[in-house]
């Protein structure tokens, strides 16, 4: 699976990306057709959850790579050269992350066919610009909890809280007793986060509606903080570097798996929720699901055909560019044939023109943008 360099593959992963990506795909068209009052599924409990699991599909996955990518440095050279893990961050998620924040706020607002359902509620409000110095600074999640964002770029906030997540995660790994670190780093931060949040809540003098405010914003900022979901990836990650023989070979019988994926599928098509901890929950499923099919050879799910390893290969413009282009087709297919379109033809047309042109842009994307900046990438793995 590696090289002398630090290059890593693992196959089906590509498929992994491609199942996160559509499940927020299909998760927005429905929402936006929601917020623009169209016939929609959103409300569909199976619909309105896709985005969150793909997202955290996502958030495990990353932790998964990032960690095993991390460990095979350390054990390979006997240390980290965090230098080089930044730099190959900001060439793979910084282009794109620039690129959909500045046509977000500046580009996007003026042209009607990119007329997003919330524009007109707030955007050009007096927290304009202190919503995009968040986004500028890549904390587009805390932007999104105190000032909320434009929707087209709204997505950003997982971007956000991947780069939090990179910024601690290669300090802990490199330490000798990366546990030990882990646990030091948890503590302080709810320390931390404990004692402002009781000074502000309960000792303050400020008005009762200041602190609800407070409240509200901590509530929303912490049911968007996914750290803990990519940590389960690392975990996964940890597992398969260390080859734990006895676990792995439990993990990965056929009948685990038949078991697990069973109770998976059960638990989404139930709506099974766990108050406080459900996408931590769902994450040690992903986590189990990516274990298999990166390296198992028994693994009973195979993604590893031609389309979707490509539709998983640009999945990272797949879901930076695709509010944009939902929000688009719609207002186009309104422009072009009015409201008037039987139900089934506007969302046979819709979901046609979504899919095709989100393939387009990112295919243009990742061939003049993305793969340059991959191929410099490839500088900093050794």
């Amino acid at each position: 699976m590696q090289n002398t360099h630090q290059s890593v593959y693992f196959p089906n992963l590509n498929g992994v990306r491609f199942i996160a990506a559509f499940s927020v795909l299909i998760h927005h068209t429905e929402q936006v057709k929601y917020m623009m009052e169209i016939d929609n599924i959103y409300t569909f409990f199976v619909i309105k959850n896709m985005g969150k699991l793909g997202v955290g599909l996502f958030f495990v996955l990353s932790g998964f790579l990032i960690t095993y990518l991390l460990l095979s440095e350390k054990s390979r050279r006997g240390e980290i050269s965090t230098k080089n893990f930044y730099i190959r961050r900001i060439l793979r998620i910084w282009p794109l992350y620039f690129i959909i924040v500045i046509l977000g706020f500046f580009v996007f607002p003026e042209i009607p066919l990119f007329r997003d359902p919330q524009r007109d509620d707030f955007y050009y409000d007096s927290n304009f610009y202190k919503r995009l110095t968040f986004f500028l600074l890549f904390l587009p999640n805390f932007g999104f909890v105190f000032f909320r964002s434009p929707y087209l770029c709204a997505q950003t906030w997982s971007i956000g809280i991947e780069e939090q997540f990179y910024a601690i995660w290669p300090w802990i790994i490199k330490r000798k007793n990366p546990f030990q670190a882990f646990i030091k780093v948890v503590l302080v931060f709810l320390l931390v986060v404990g004692s402002a949040s009781y000074y502000l809540l309960k000792v303050s003098d400020l008005p009762a509606t200041t602190k609800q405010s407070i409240y509200d914003g901590l509530a929303l900022f912490f049911s968007q903080f996914r750290i803990l979901t990519m940590v389960i990836g690392g975990v996964g990650a940890y597992l398969v570097f260390s080859k734990q023989e006895k676990i792995l070979n439990f993990l990965f019988k056929k009948s685990t798996q038949v078991i697990v994926y069973s109770v998976l599928a059960l638990l989404i098509g139930t709506n099974f929720y766990l108050p406080g901890f459900n996408l931590e929950f769902h994450g040690f499923f992903f986590c189990y699901f990516i274990m298999n099919v990166a390296v198992n050879p028994q693994t009973i799910i195979n993604l590893e055909t031609p389309i979707i390893h490509y539709l998983g290969k640009i999945s990272y413009g797949i879901y930076i560019y695709h509010p944009a282009i939902i929000v688009f087709c719609i207002n186009a297919i309104h422009y072009l044939w009015g409201t008037s379109l039987s139900l089934p033809v506007f969302n046979g047309l819709l979901y046609v023109l979504v899919i095709g042109l989100t393939i387009l842009v990112c295919e243009l994307s990742f061939r003049f943008i993305e793969t340059p900046l991959l191929r410099l990438k490839e500088r900093f793995n050794r």
